[in-house]
């Protein structure tokens, strides 16, 4: 079994590391030194990070509940923390994986206080961002993650409340228990991001409806984190009534965390049809919205 792999661009201008099911790009600008030591930091951290999370994913694949208390690992800490946001859901720290490991990394990119100007370490899509004053990041925004095709952007400045961005949806890397064909969620980290997503997503839905085909997530997957609930594997035609329905759900819980200060904005994808939540998203993307 190979381990912790890192490569760079021919012009060294990003790194990619790669370990198991951990994939990540990670980028920085700033003196040339600076951002060769940030890749140093990056790449030491990485390298046991996937031993660390094995370690204890028996405990990471149940309901947040006390014993995530007693997690040890950083990256495990994090993901539980993100979850504990929603303590009314059905949510494991499981949720917050991806989003987790890109704001570890991008800390330790950016931990050497030199002269950096902007950071990201971007985990299949779910991002962690790090900036200097004075600048900012665009985030591309996608209808479809597994046919991307560019929807509309937005821009994070440095003295916005957002430093993570995550992408969820029934095409996406992991099971969802909701229709959505993507979700994206701004929050001021890329763990709290990436479990929004996950839940919101989830939350565009008609639940019973006979066009949408379901399965036990462990009938796909034996070890995944959602046991026995029903996971979408299929969704039928709907009527336009139905998609407006299936968003202006979505939409609603999108509100609610933002009226609780969990995320800052969402952009909600379903057919073809989008709504957004939050004053972040430049460049607005067709639809309706708030």
């Amino acid at each position: 079994m190979s381990g912790p792999v890192a490569t760079t661009t021919p012009d060294g201008s990003r790194l990619h590391l790669q370990n198991g099911p951990i994939d990540l790009i990670v980028a920085a600008t700033g003196q040339v030194a600076e951002v060769a030591a940030a890749y140093r930091r990056a790449w030491d951290r990485f390298r046991p990070l996937l031993d660390e999370l094995v370690q204890e994913l028996p405990s990471l694949r149940r309901a947040f509940g006390d014993e995530h208390a007693a997690l040890r690992g950083p990256v495990a800490r994090r993901m539980a923390a993100a979850v504990s946001r929603f303590p009314e859901r059905f949510v494991t720290p499981m949720a917050a994986v991806a989003g987790a490991v890109a704001d570890e990394v991008c800390d330790a990119m950016w931990s050497g206080g030199g002269a950096l100007r902007r950071g990201a370490v971007n985990d299949g899509g779910d991002i962690a961002i790090r900036l200097e004053r004075g600048e900012s990041f665009v985030v591309g925004l996608v209808p479809l993650p597994h046919r991307p095709a560019l929807l509309g952007t937005a821009t994070i400045h440095e003295e916005d409340p957002v430093r993570g961005v995550a992408t969820s949806g029934r095409h996406g890397r992991s099971f969802s228990l909701g229709i959505a064909d993507a979700v994206t969620v701004l929050a001021a980290d890329a763990a709290t991001a990436d479990a929004a997503a996950t839940l919101l997503a989830d939350a565009v839905d008609l639940p019973g409806h006979p066009a949408i085909r379901r399965t036990p997530a462990v009938e796909l997957a034996p070890d995944s984190d959602l046991g026995e609930r029903l996971v979408t594997v299929d969704v039928g035609a709907l009527t336009s009534e139905e998609i407006d329905a299936a968003l202006a759900a979505g939409l609603a819980e999108a509100e609610r965390m933002r009226a609780e200060g969990t995320i800052e904005a969402a952009v909600l994808c379903l057919e073809g049809r989008v709504v957004t939540a939050g004053p972040l998203l430049a460049g607005a993307p067709p639809g309706g919205g708030t």
